[in-house]
């Protein structure tokens, strides 16, 4: 946070005004009595610098600014989630059209997709068709997504993972 008023105890500091000239080098004692003059504050606003900056202004509204700005920030940010798609290797072409349209409708929102394909009992000699598969899967989302892992099978589940393409 930043030292206000008589917290400042360097030997000199550089004071600026309230609303932006130089006011020079002096002893905070007297940059502290320019602050009551004016009815204001006085905040260290660069500690690193020699000498430090200080600067006159009204605390608590610069404290009131940060906060609404720190509040539109997060307003405007967006969390990416990974969304999973489930398939059996045996899935029909209707299904197949189903869940890529899901698919597209996540990575336009900007999430990212884990398409999955679950093998059960002896499916499982045929991983071959899960990898073929994803991939078409992955070839058809190709225009708006980008591929981020190739198939890769884990216990009984073989998945990829779609991501936005970039650059729009």
């Amino acid at each position: 946070m930043h030292e206000l008023n008589e917290e400042i105890c360097d030997k000199e500091v550089r004071l600026i005004g309230s609303d932006g000239e130089q006011l020079g080098i002096m002893a905070p004692s007297d940059a502290l009595r320019i602050a009551d003059e004016k009815g204001l504050d006085l905040v260290k606003i660069s500690p690193q610098a020699k000498p430090p900056v200080c600067k006159l202004m009204d605390y608590g509204k610069f404290r009131f600014e940060q906060s609404k700005k720190e509040k539109e920030a997060r307003k405007n940010q967006h969390v990416v989630e990974i969304k999973e798609i489930r398939m059996s290797p045996s899935i029909d072409v209707g299904d197949f059209n189903t869940k890529l349209k899901n698919a597209q409708k996540f990575i336009a929102d900007g999430n990212r997709v884990k398409v999955s394909v679950r093998f059960r009992g002896r499916e499982m000699a045929h991983t071959d068709l899960g990898r073929a598969l994803l991939e078409r899967f992955a070839q058809e989302c190709s225009e708006v997504a980008a591929l981020d892992k190739t198939p890769k099978l884990e216990g009984r589940m073989m998945s990829i993972f779609l991501s936005p393409k970039t650059g729009k």
